[in-house]
């Protein structure tokens, strides 16, 4: 996964959780700090979803 996927993953996850907070779905708080705890994981250079597949270069 290279940097544009990242920005992409990151910039997604945060307005999912900003529109989930303008109709009640989740508490103001909780969007509040959401996007701390997923910062780390599309930042870091190691894999650590499983969800990703690692590319495979030939």
């Amino acid at each position: 996964m290279n940097q544009y996927h990242k920005a992409l993953l990151l910039g997604g996850v945060l307005i999912a959780i900003a529109v989930l907070a303008v109709f009640d779905i989740i508490p103001e708080q909780v969007a509040q700090y959401a996007p701390l705890a997923v910062v780390p994981f599309v930042v870091s250079g190691r894999q650590s979803c499983r969800l990703i597949r690692r590319e495979r270069r030939a």
